[in-house]
């Protein structure tokens, strides 16, 4: 018999980074542009947050680096009415990450 796995159910292992599952709900293609993102080098760990609305609308999918927090970046991601915040633990700069998710967006 094998070791039990560590993994928990609520998180997606991925090549460099994992995707973290503690909501049970998204914005509407959201989750797969977070999955390249985690295939990225120096991204560590991506955990989308809360869920609000917004009085603006986003007729296409936003992202958006917002605010530095310990490890990494804070990430408001917008599509129509609805905004949802995601934290992202990387060793990276804000301007690569940046770079990083219009290449992940690009490829939605």
């Amino acid at each position: 018999m094998g070791k039990p796995s560590s993994e928990t159910p609520k998180a997606a292992a991925r090549k460099d980074g994992r995707l973290v599952w503690n909501h049970s709900t998204h914005l509407p293609g959201l989750i797969p542009i977070l999955e390249r993102l985690c295939q990225q080098d120096g991204i560590n760990t991506i955990t989308p947050g809360v869920i609000g609305r917004v009085k603006g609308h986003a007729p296409k999918m936003q992202l958006r680096v917002s605010v530095p927090i310990r490890g990494g970046y804070k990430v408001i991601a917008r599509h129509g009415k609805t905004v949802q915040e995601v934290f992202i633990l990387t060793t990276l700069s804000q301007d690569k990450l940046t770079e990083l998710i219009a290449i992940a967006m690009k490829n939605s």
